[in-house]
């Protein structure tokens, strides 16, 4: 990324996620949480017309699947037992970070052509150079259906996102919820406050010294306590988005007794806070759900943003008020026979998602029934 403009790339991105901003794909590199070792070289795609950078595409050489978010070890244990290399792959996306987003970055007029190229450059590379595979993850929809046009593999997934309904007041939202869901919820923050627990938000261009340096450690404690956790961050790269990244960033700490036990580091753009990693330094039944999910939803309420994505996975979500929404990826196989299989196996998967996805909804928290199953821009 130090080879491209910062202020070039990041008029491609425009209003699109904060994670494909340069910021944050630079700090990643410099702070060497990606790069050689890692399973994750960089090799941005750049366009240029002449001396103006009119494309771009988060890509990346990978070396394994981990830290993707759309799992396909499966795959890789085909091509393994079928005797296809599956590794190196090409990867289009952001690493780690399971939101959504353009994966084809394009100044205005140059959309179409950007996708071709691009497209054209990703499948020959394969070809060429070996790549068995190309992956385009959380992808928008527009660029998931000139995908599939094209002949690329098409992958269903969903997360569980909470939408602002215009309320006004933290309450307001309570009452969108079923009683008993209401209930719980305030269940829930009772028995917070009975532990003499606080929870506030801090803007991260004002964080309190004892909440900065507690970033690294809030992280850490979340992939060391849990069997699939793995630490793919560092100190240095909490440190640069401290430095580069503070205007994105939305901390929220729960204290007990003056002491920060828990806290959560979030990203905020436009009318969506994104829910990035959760930490607990001292066990407090219901602390998570009180950092996590419902200061979220209230610093939301207050500030008028739409849209909450609280991260990947979490079916305890949904009884809190968030929806199932669809997420998609798009797969280029090169080797014929285990793109054969890959379809067959995509075949049985996307309605099982589709009804995992419409049994979920039909189970909504929410009085008013499911958010929309579009995914949020």
């Amino acid at each position: 990324m130090r080879a491209i403009p910062a202020a070039a790339w990041n008029a491609l991105v425009g209003d699109e996620s904060p994670f494909l901003e340069w910021a944050w794909l630079a700090s990643l590199e410099e702070a060497g949480c990606v790069g050689r070792g890692s399973g994750w070289l960089p090799q941005p795609l750049a366009l240029w017309d002449g001396d103006r950078l009119v494309g771009a595409v988060p890509l990346y050489v990978k070396g394994d699947s981990r830290g993707e978010f759309v799992f396909d070890w499966s795959w890789a244990e085909a091509a393994h037992r079928a005797r296809i290399p599956y590794y190196p792959k090409l990867l289009v996306g952001v690493p780690f970070t399971p939101v959504d987003g353009a994966r084809f970055l394009a100044a205005p007029g140059y959309e179409a052509a950007v996708r071709t190229i691009a497209v054209a450059a990703l499948e020959n590379a394969c070809g060429e150079q070996g790549f068995s595979s190309v992956h385009v993850n959380f992808c928008r929809d527009p660029e998931m259906e000139a995908l599939v046009a094209a002949g690329w593999l098409h992958r269903l997934g969903f997360q569980y996102r909470w939408r602002n309904d215009g309320f006004g007041t933290f309450d307001d939202y309570l009452q969108s919820l079923r009683s008993k869901r209401r209930n719980q919820v305030r269940r829930e923050q009772r028995e917070l406050a009975d532990a003499g627990v606080s929870i506030a938000v801090h803007d991260g261009r004002a964080l309190p010294d004892d909440v900065r340096r507690l970033l690294y450690p809030l992280y850490r404690s979340t992939v060391d306590d849990n069997p699939w956790g793995q630490r793919y961050l560092n100190p240095r790269f909490f440190d640069l988005l401290c430095e580069r990244f503070a205007d994105r960033l939305t901390v929220v700490v729960a204290r007990q007794r003056g002491e920060v036990i828990a806290g959560t580091i979030n990203v905020e753009k436009g009318d969506t806070l994104y829910g990035r990693y959760w930490g607990c330094l001292r066990p407090v039944r219901n602390v998570h759900f009180g950092v996590c999910y419902y200061a979220g939803i209230a610093h939301c309420i207050a500030r008028g943003r739409t849209w909450f994505h609280p991260g990947a996975g979490g079916e305890h979500k949904q009884p809190r008020g968030f929806d199932a929404v669809r997420t998609h990826s798009v797969h280029f196989i090169q080797h014929p026979r285990l793109r054969a299989a890959v379809a067959r196996y995509l075949a049985d998967e996307t309605p099982a998602v589709e009804r995992a996805i419409a049994a979920t909804n039909a189970e909504s928290a929410l009085r008013r029934g499911p958010a929309s199953p579009v995914p949020a821009p």
